[in-house]
Parts: C-alpha cells; sequence; structure tokens
C-alpha cells in the first residue's frame, strides 16, 4: 500500500503532544509512515519555553519510520498552519493525513485512514476520510458510512478534494439567501455551523475548519467515518488556544476493533438523523442550548427595535 504522509501540528503543548505522539507511535504502520511535526513559532516571549520543550519532544524518539521537524521562526496560528502544511504535502503526494496534538489515536487508525485514501481516491464526491465519531444508536450494514460534514479531529484528503477549498468563503451567500439549505449546512438543525460560519466572516471566529466543511458542503461532497470513533481529543481541557473546557463524548470502539468493511456505494448513510444526534449530544448542544440561545436572539432584536 502507498502510505500517506502523516502531517503533525503542535505549539505550546508538551505534554498533550508526548501524549498524542506517542499513541501515533503505536499504530500500526507507524514505523512505514513518514511523520511531519509542524511546530509553530511562539506568539510572545513566555510561550518561548513550552514552545522549546513541544520541540524537544518531538525529538525525542523515533515515532514513525521516517520523521522531519519543521520549526517555524514565528507564529503563524493553527489555521495558516494547518492550510500551509496539507497543501505542500498534498502538492507533493497527493494526500495527506492530518493529525494535531491533542489527539489520541486507536490502533488501527493508520491502516483505516490508508485503505480509505486508496479505496476512494478517483471518487469525485468522497472529499475526506475522518477518523472521529460522536456518540449515536444507529446499527450500519458496514464499519464505516458517508456523511454529508467534516471533521477536523483525525482526517485524511487528496489533493484533488483539497483543490477546493475556498478562502474566499463564495458559497456564503447563498447559503445567507436560503433558509433550507442553511438548515442542512446545521446539520439538520442539529448545530448552529452557520453562525459559527458568519463568526469567521465578521473576524470573530478564527476557525480553518469552517471555510473547508463550506468547500465540502458546496461541492455536495462526502466524509467517510468509522461507526466507532478511533481518535480521542484530550485537548478539551481549557489547555488549547480555541477549546474551552469541557466533557467530550465519543463512541467508544469494542475491544479489538477494526474497521473491516467499507460502503460500496457512494451516498450519505441512511442513518444520518441518528449520526446528527449523536452529534448534538456529544457537542452538548441539547434542546435547552437551541431554546437558550433563540431566547437570547429575541431579548437582542427587542433592544434593537426598543420594545
Amino acid at each position: 500500500m502507498d502510505l500517506a504522509p502523516i502531517a503533525f501540528f503542535a505549539y505550546k503543548r508538551p505534554e498533550h503532544t508526548l501524549k498524542a505522539l506517542s499513541s501515533l507511535s503505536k499504530c500500526d504502520l507507524a514505523k512505514d509512515s513518514k511523520l511531519y511535526v509542524f511546530c509553530d513559532g511562539a506568539k510572545c516571549a513566555e510561550d518561548m519555553e513550552s514552545v522549546l520543550k513541544v520541540r524537544a519532544v518531538a525529538k525525542s524518539q523515533p515515532w514513525c519510520g521516517e520523521v522531519e521537524i519543521i520549526e517555524q521562526e514565528n507564529n503563524m496560528g493553527l489555521a495558516r498552519s494547518i492550510i500551509s502544511g496539507v497543501t505542500n504535502l498534498c502538492q507533493e503526494s497527493g494526500k495527506v493525513i492530518v493529525l494535531e496534538d491533542d489527539l489520541l489515536l486507536h490502533p488501527c487508525f493508520l491502516e483505516y485512514m490508508n485503505t480509505g485514501l486508496s479505496l476512494y481516491k478517483h471518487e469525485k464526491q468522497v472529499m475526506q476520510i475522518g477518523g472521529h465519531m460522536f456518540p449515536a444508536n444507529f446499527q450500519p450494514k458496514t464499519d464505516s458510512i458517508f456523511l454529508p460534514y467534516i471533521t477536523s479531529w483525525g482526517w485524511a484528503t487528496w489533493e484533488r478534494a483539497w483543490n477546493y477549498f475556498d478562502p474566499s468563503l463564495s458559497g456564503y451567500s447563498q447559503l445567507k439567501n436560503n433558509r433550507k439549505l442553511r438548515y442542512k449546512f446545521d446539520l439538520d438543525g442539529s448545530y448552529y455551523y452557520f453562525s459559527l460560519l458568519e463568526g469567521f466572516m465578521n473576524g470573530k471566529v478564527d476557525s480553518w475548519a469552517i471555510v473547508w466543511y463550506l468547500s465540502v458542503f458546496m461541492q455536495e461532497g462526502l466524509t467517510l467515518f468509522p461507526v466507532y470513533s478511533l481518535v480521542d481529543n484530550i485537548g478539551f481541557d481549557g489547555s488549547g488556544v480555541h477549546c474551552k473546557k469541557k466533557d467530550l463524548l465519543v463512541a467508544k470502539p469494542p475491544q479489538n476493533f477494526r474497521v473491516s468493511t467499507y460502503p460500496e456505494e457512494i451516498k450519505e448513510s441512511i442513518h444520518k438523523k441518528k449520526v446528527f444526534q449523536g452529534y448534538a449530544k456529544g457537542q452538548n448542544h441539547n434542546l435547552w442550548t437551541k431554546l437558550r440561545r433563540k431566547l437570547q436572539l429575541r431579548t437582542k432584536l427587542k433592544q434593537l427595535l426598543g420594545k
């Protein structure tokens, strides 16, 4: 199998980085893979010590068969780092597996990623391989399914798909003027992605992932997901730049789980609604959250109208 290069992005969390790289090193195919560790530069003098510790961790062991460490002199920020790193590796190798410093991996993660990249490399509608799954009460016929959204927690793509990455957000106006399309973009009302997109447009949200999601959405693209999560995100402990402290629910795999069956038809799963419900639950985005947001918007409208 022609294995994809692995892009690992780190900044100033040495303990997270050590755990994440250790889990990667225990994956099947790690010894046969090439790893690129992108270490971002410090934003300020106070961050320098942690940044240097992260770089020391990256250099401490041969995490994969071949390791190349890229150390930035200046701070690029996560979004620019990922966009630049993914673009360069896609151009060089035609595909890439993408990881961040707060992800713990199941031993079969790399095998699943590379198999998916191989199986669907010529399927235009398939634009991403995702490794994460929120808890969902469903029983599909295969160990993996297609869904019409993306993930930023352990994923892979091809150059042919990444070429659609659209930082100009040309699809935004269509969403803004089409309520049904916005509802679909929000995973049938399960999550407030359009609000995040508007936050990005207004400079209040810094997220490469919302740009990637819009790019995939406008192409009616699909992502392959495992039915059980092959990734645990340990970044929601308050340590991350963009991650607040909260519990994150995932679909825990049973013992000795491997992704051994893949969908033959390129179409979204009939279990989509169940998965979206699990997504909302995993994000702590319940009915009360929705109601509270509506009440807040109603209050703001009354204030603007002077009522």
